[in-house]
């Protein structure tokens, strides 16, 4: 049975082609990672205040001390949740299709195999995630040990942000502050790794220790991960959205209402 959108040819005929609108998906991904990844060199490399009022900035959360220096603080921590992502299987499958047409799509010819044929008429050597740079990817449950420690930070910094003037308050940047760590908390725990290492390497539940508790935990886990891709873009846009308020309230663009109890 054929997939929507996709037109099977006759036995022996020629490889099937999408009559859907399959480009949609890889183009949506190229511009939306590209604004990203634009906005955070722009506020990482160029910014070096990293709070404003108590609101702290996800992209320089956890605050490091770097002395006399005109480097951004953020410099010293921004690979561990770009390697996060980075090395994410999602984003792996979506940066694949998009920016290498690997494939661009389901039922989609591979543009390179055409180009990859060797003169005995042979497809050149395939060496997947072997060699550099893909065999980074292999350390992304390492990265996932560092993403955990960063999200229990943001969620202090959030904490934070409703003290106003030495009382309990709120601002709109305390709002987006809180709702950013929890979708980020949302995409961190719904992470295939941290699936994995909850009860996906086991064979028996009933006959590991605590194995009840962690068949609940990863059942849960597994609702998650089934909105791990959903997880992934909104807390991409919060992660912006609450960086670019704080940039709008350290420009004098915008002042921050405040209710203080």
């Amino acid at each position: 049975m054929a997939a929507p959108g996709v037109t099977v040819p006759p036995r022996g005929g020629a490889a099937p082609r999408r009559a859907d609108r399959w480009w949609l998906y890889p183009t949506n991904v190229v511009v939306w990672l590209t604004v990203f990844g634009v906005y955070s060199f722009w506020t990482i490399v160029f910014f070096t205040h990293d709070q404003f009022h108590g609101y702290v900035s996800p992209f320089f959360s956890p605050q490091v001390a770097v002395g006399r220096t005109p480097l951004s603080p953020a410099l010293f921590i921004f690979y561990i949740p770009l390697g996060f992502r980075a090395t994410c299987y999602y984003y792996r499958k979506a940066y694949y299709r998009a920016f290498f047409h690997d494939p661009p799509g389901c039922a989609v010819k591979e543009p390179r195999l055409a180009a990859a044929v060797s003169p005995t008429g042979r497809g050149a050597r395939y060496r997947g995630e072997t060699a550099l740079p893909f065999i980074l990817n292999n350390l992304h449950r390492f990265f996932l040990y560092f993403a955990l420690a960063f999200v229990v930070v943001l969620w202090i910094d959030a904490f934070n942000a409703f003290s106003y003037r030495g009382h309990w308050g709120v601002g709109l940047g305390s709002v987006l502050m809180l709702v950013n760590v929890l979708f980020l908390t949302l995409y961190t725990v719904s992470c295939h790794s941290l699936r994995h290492l909850i009860g996906g390497s086991l064979d028996c539940f009933s006959c590991a220790k605590f194995g009840r508790q962690r068949y609940r935990l990863w059942r849960f886990s597994t609702w998650l991960n089934l909105r791990h891709s959903t997880y992934a873009w909104v807390s991409l846009f919060t992660l912006i959205g609450t960086d670019a308020y704080l940039r709008l309230l350290q420009f004098g663009v915008l002042h921050d209402p405040h209710l203080g109890f």
